[in-house]
């Protein structure tokens, strides 16, 4: 069985950080491209990071310089560390497992950036 399990969230003032993790098991997780994604409340789930299993990232533009996409194939775990946070980063984060057509999600958590 698949399971894809976010954690780290939480609520932090503007230019905090937090550092989110994932873990995947079921999966042969090295194989996998490994993703967040993010939907804010009346808004779009939208990619904010990316990591192939060769170790190529991408970043939204919004985030590109602030967060840092990350992975451990032998704890098969992805990390999102996420500083200089903003109000507008206030969303609930999922994290993807992808890998041709499959394609597992986690069950989200929230990140709030608030003063």
């Amino acid at each position: 069985q698949v399971q894809v399990v976010e954690s780290g969230g939480g609520a932090v003032q503007p230019g905090g950080s937090l550092r989110l993790s994932c873990a995947a098991s079921g999966i042969t997780f090295r194989i996998y491209t490994m993703a967040y994604y993010r939907q804010a409340p009346g808004k779009q789930r939208e990619l904010v990071a990316a990591i192939t299993s060769g170790g190529n990232t991408n970043y939204a533009d919004s985030v590109k310089g602030r967060f840092t996409i990350s992975r451990d194939n032998a704890k098969n775990t992805m990390y999102l560390q996420m500083n200089s946070l903003k109000p507008e980063d206030t969303a609930v984060y999922y994290c993807s497992a992808r890998m041709n057509s499959y394609n597992y999600w986690g069950q989200g958590t929230q990140v709030t950036v608030s003063s």
